[in-house]
């Protein structure tokens, strides 16, 4: 599929180079420079999540897709969080693989960092990690989510209807009020002051 790919993307004019196995992948992508970068999940010796984090992790934002067939909604959900740009599933039309690739190129590469922070709090979706002034805390998986989206969100406000609709799946599934129960969990291990109400519309984070 690698020469596949790579015979067709030359044939639209792109320059291609193939690394085989992850750690090459990496390294080429470390000094390559270049506009895009196709990236398996399933590759030998080092993941395609492995490759993308460590990029992000070293300060690389070169554009990445993800091709691969790991299609579940939580590989794909890794793989965004990882720090991937978009995520195309096979098997995958070239025509749309085409089109995202020159969306990606179009780009600007810019930081987008897998760790949420805000002032001394920092999420990782990764590896679901969260640490307040550089101390881990332990959330349930429940607060883990309202919390990422809190953060993701900020300094915007959430609404009730937005955090079920994310964290339980859809708008129906759970009361409203079950939220004001977890950012009230969340108050304690956080402290109050890192989640402000704003009456009417919701919940954000706001840096104490």
């Amino acid at each position: 599929m690698a020469d596949a790919l790579r015979r067709g993307l030359a044939a639209e004019g792109f320059v291609v180079d193939v690394a085989r196995d992850g750690p090459s992948g990496l390294e080429a992508a470390r000094f390559g420079a270049y506009d895009v970068v196709v990236l398996d999940v399933m590759l030998p010796g080092m993941s395609g999540y492995t490759v993308v984090r460590t990029l992000r992790e070293e300060g690389n934002w070169v554009p990445v897709l993800m091709l691969s067939a790991k299609d579940g909604e939580y590989d794909q959900a890794d793989g965004l969080d990882y720090g991937a740009d978009d995520y195309l599933t096979k098997p995958f039309s070239f025509v749309v693989l085409l089109a995202r690739l020159r969306a990606l190129v179009r780009r600007e590469p810019t930081p987008r960092p897998p760790t949420v922070r805000v002032g001394a709090l920092a999420l990782d979706p990764s590896t679901h990690e969260v640490r307040l002034d550089d101390v881990p805390l332990a959330l349930a998986p429940r607060e883990f989510a309202v919390l990422h989206e809190l953060l993701r969100a900020h300094p915007a406000v959430v609404s009730k209807e937005r955090l079920v609709d994310a964290v339980w799946g859809d708008a129906g599934a759970a009361e409203p009020n079950i939220v004001e129960v977890y950012v009230g969990h969340l108050r304690r291990k956080l402290g109050r002051q890192w989640i402000e109400t704003v009456r009417g519309a919701g919940y954000r984070v706001v840096q104490p």
